[in-house]
């Protein structure tokens, strides 16, 4: 690959990035990542999953530690609940308040379905392929930055 393809490569993560910062605004005090929590939360719990921490720090690829402090943030705030486990006190589920859920619908649901009519030009394998590789290109950067940080 040439060092203007890589430097093109670059420049598409920019312009992700600026797309991201045009999502509609967040009530004060939602940061971003509890929308994404939020969603992940969901996910597992669609399949089935009594959500726990390490669920959610394995589904985002997130260490512990911070994933908890989020976690603690987004209950202090009234969008998750903690409920301990019957069968064993120590394990801590966590779930979706209504106000979650609120907030998860304003701003997953609702958003992204209006935005899905404007994206219709984007087929779903250029999308596919456009996933594929943004992963792919983290995937590399984080091996590179683990080798140099040695």
């Amino acid at each position: 690959m040439t060092n203007e393809k890589i430097k093109q490569m670059f420049d598409a993560c920019y312009q992700a990035k600026r797309i991201r910062e045009m999502l509609p605004p967040l009530p004060e005090g939602v940061m971003p990542s509890y929308i994404k929590y939020l969603d992940t939360i969901q996910g597992l719990e669609k399949k089935g999953v009594q959500v726990k921490i390490s669920d959610i720090s394995d589904k985002l690829g997130l260490p512990r530690p911070g994933v908890t402090r989020t976690v603690k943030d987004m209950v202090a705030k009234g969008y998750l609940q903690k409920s301990a486990a019957s069968e064993d006190g120590r394990i801590t589920y966590i779930s979706l308040t209504e106000e979650g859920k609120a907030l998860s619908h304003k701003y997953d649901e609702t958003y992204f379905s209006n935005l899905s009519s404007y994206l219709s030009v984007i087929s779903e394998e250029d999308a596919d392929q456009m996933i594929r590789t943004i992963e792919k290109f983290y995937e590399i950067m984080c091996e590179r930055r683990n080798h140099y940080d040695k």
